[in-house]
């Protein structure tokens, strides 16, 4: 009799379980939804792994990105995301001249796809860079580790809680999520990716970068990269209406973000392809700097911008809006 009982409780609880991530996943309420699926807890294992000592810097071509590579790879096999075109892995590996030492680097874009429903030959691309400046050495001694915790792990956790949360919640248009490699060295792995492409099937880039840190705005707010560019912005700030959450323009003008970051690789050939952030560049006493630890990022606000993407894109997502393609009058990288 009591294995009887266990059981009908066991089947009891799993059946649970089941019927609410079904009703959630159909819910309009996109407040629970997100909050369900995207949770402190997973921002901040997925944060503090990548931000380790562990991962050495992350510098692009060494054993340190290598097991940040890794870690991403297990989390898209753990989600069960496909492999991207016609590679056999997570890995679209290239091989480049380091700038500075003319040697050859290999390294590898890790991607990861989640196939839509009724749209699905339509991509949006939700991505961050995982590479950082690794370790830096000063008069043939070792100085410190660049953990790069805020840039851009902070952006990557956001591109793996955004593949956990699309997973459960569901996707007409393909996600292809990617995290992309050499960003710090002139967005190389980037701009390897968008030569493969054809540009007309992508109608969207979600770009993360630095969103660990209350910004300029206030809380609960993030600023977006080349928002007059296309109506990217403005389709987010409809979405997010009636939240606590609100999308600024880059207030950053001068620093050129808009072709700094990895959506430039997308946007240069047409595609509305925008970053997040909330770090207020102009004053972060930690950007490329070894004090770029976990330990100074705040992860509600991690959490919060995470949620804050997951709304604001989703109408984008489900193939009901389709942003205009972005306005370029300057092809300048930096």
């Amino acid at each position: 009799m009591k294995k009887i009982v266990i059981l009908l409780t066991v089947f009891t609880l799993v059946f649970s379980c089941k019927n609410q991530s079904e009703n959630i996943k159909k819910s309009k309420n996109i407040n629970i939804v997100t909050e369900f699926f995207i949770d402190s807890s997973m921002v901040r294992k997925h944060l503090y792994t990548l931000a380790s000592d562990e991962m050495e810097g992350r510098k692009a071509g060494t054993i340190g990105i290598e097991r940040a590579a890794q870690y991403i790879e297990n989390e898209f096999k753990k989600l069960g995301l496909s492999t991207y075109d016609t590679l056999s892995s997570y890995r679209q590996t290239l091989t480049f001249k380091n700038r500075r030492t003319k040697k050859d680097i290999t390294s590898s874009n890790i991607i990861g796809v989640l196939e839509g429903t009724s749209k699905k030959d339509e991509i949006v691309v939700i991505s961050a860079h995982y590479d950082h400046l690794g370790i830096r050495v000063k008069k043939g001694v070792l100085d410190s580790i660049y953990n790069g915790a805020n840039d851009d792990a902070s952006g990557v956790t956001g591109v793996l809680a955004l593949a956990a949360y699309f997973k459960k919640a569901g996707n007409e248009r393909t996600i292809v999520f990617a995290a992309f490699t050499a960003e710090e060295m002139g967005l190389i792995g980037s701009t390897y990716f968008g030569k493969g492409i054809d540009a007309s099937k992508f109608v969207a880039g979600i770009n993360l970068e630095m969103i660990g840190k209350t910004s300029s705005f206030g809380p609960n707010t993030a600023w977006l990269t080349g928002y007059e560019r296309s109506d990217f912005g403005k389709i987010i700030e409809k979405n997010l209406k009636g939240t606590e959450y609100q999308l600024f323009p880059d207030p950053y003008k001068k620093f050129n973000l808009f072709f700094r970051s990895d959506n430039a690789s997308l946007a240069r050939l047409g595609v509305p392809s925008h970053t997040f952030s909330t770090t207020p560049i102009d004053v972060d006493k930690d950007y490329h700097q070894a004090s770029d630890e976990a330990e100074t990022l705040n992860i509600s606000v991690i959490t919060k911008t995470i949620q804050a993407v997951a709304k604001g894109t989703k109408s984008i997502i489900s193939g009901e809006d389709t942003p205009s393609r972005v306005v370029l009058e300057e092809r300048n990288n930096k």
